[in-house]
C-alpha cells in the first residue's frame, strides 16, 4: 500500500491561491503516497451567520450550531469552500472528487454531549465507511471533503474537521494526519515545539498552556494516535518544499505529536 496521508486544510491556512497550486504540483510528484484532503471554514462561516443575523458561540473550540444554522453551515462548506478548494486544486492538473461526509455515508453521527453541554446540531462521528475515500484513491482522485455530515435519520450535523479529519485518518489506515493551518505549530511560550508526545500535550492543556481552538485539535491528534495513526504534525504552509519536509519529517517549524 502506498504511504497514505490525510490533510486537514483550516480555513485560513492559505491566504492565497498559489498555495493551493503548490500543493497540487506537491501531490502530483509524489506519485506513491496517497493523499485526501479534509477542509474546514470557520471564518466563512462566521461571517455567512453573521449576515443572517446569527450568532456564533464556540465551547472549547467547537462551534455551538442551531438548527437555524445548519443549513448556513452546510452551504458554506458543502459548497462554497468545497468546491473552490476543488477547483484550485484541479486547475493545476490535480483530479479531484468533491464529497462530504453525507456521501455515501461517510461519516454516520450522533448528537455531541460532553460534560452535560448541548452544542445543537454538532455531530460526533459513530462510523466511517472508509470505502467511498478508498474508492476514489484508488481511481488515482484527491478526495476532497467537507466534514458536514448526516446522523441515521439524514438529518445534517455540523463536524468540527478536526475530529473528522482524525476519524477519516484512522479508518483508512493513515501514516500521517497533517493539521495545515495559519500558525507554524504548538507554541510553549515563545517556542514553537517540534515534538510533543500525547503525555506532554496533556499536560499543557491541563495547565492552561494550550487553550482554544487548539484544545480541540490536540484531542483530535490524541484519537488518530490512539487509533494508529503513527505521526499527527501541526503546522502552516511554507511553500513547495512543505510536502517534502512533512513526509520526512525534517521541516523546522511544523509540530509532531508522537506517543
Amino acid at each position: 500500500m502506498n504511504t497514505r496521508m490525510l490533510i486537514k486544510i483550516g480555513g485560513r491556512a492559505f491566504e492565497e491561491e498559489n498555495g493551493f497550486h503548490e500543493l497540487a504540483k506537491a501531490i502530483k510528484a509524489h506519485r506513491h503516497t496517497d493523499v485526501m484532503i479534509v477542509h474546514g471554514g470557520g471564518s466563512e462561516i462566521s461571517a455567512a451567520l453573521k449576515n443572517a443575523g446569527r450568532k456564533t458561540e464556540f465551547i472549547d473550540g467547537i462551534r455551538v450550531t442551531q438548527a437555524a444554522d445548519i443549513k448556513i453551515v452546510e452551504a458554506v462548506l458543502s459548497e462554497t469552500v468545497n468546491h473552490r478548494i476543488a477547483a484550485q486544486l484541479e486547475s493545476s492538473g490535480l483530479h479531484c472528487r468533491r464529497m462530504s461526509g453525507r456521501t455515501d455515508g461517510l461519516f454516520i453521527v450522533r448528537p455531541l454531549k460532553r460534560n452535560g453541554r448541548d452544542y445543537g446540531y454538532v455531530g460526533q462521528i459513530h462510523y466511517v465507511n472508509a470505502a467511498v475515500v478508498v474508492d476514489a484513491l484508488e481511481k488515482q482522485q484527491v478526495p476532497v471533503i467537507s466534514p458536514i455530515s448526516a446522523d441515521e435519520d439524514g438529518h445534517s450535523y455540523n463536524v468540527n474537521a478536526d475530529s473528522a479529519a482524525s476519524a477519516l485518518a484512522v479508518a483508512t489506515q493513515c501514516t500521517d494526519l497533517v493539521y495545515l493551518t495559519d500558525v507554524p505549530g504548538v507554541c510553549v511560550g515563545k517556542e514553537t515545539r517540534k515534538r510533543l508526545s500525547v503525555r506532554e500535550a496533556g499536560r499543557l492543556i491541563a495547565d492552561g498552556t494550550i487553550k482554544g481552538g487548539m484544545v480541540a485539535k490536540m484531542e483530535s491528534a490524541f484519537e488518530a494516535i490512539a487509533g494508529g495513526v503513527s505521526r499527527v504534525h501541526v503546522t502552516c504552509w511554507e511553500g513547495p518544499e512543505t510536502f517534502s519536509r512533512l513526509l520526512n519529517q525534517s521541516s523546522d517549524t511544523a509540530t509532531i505529536i508522537e506517543n
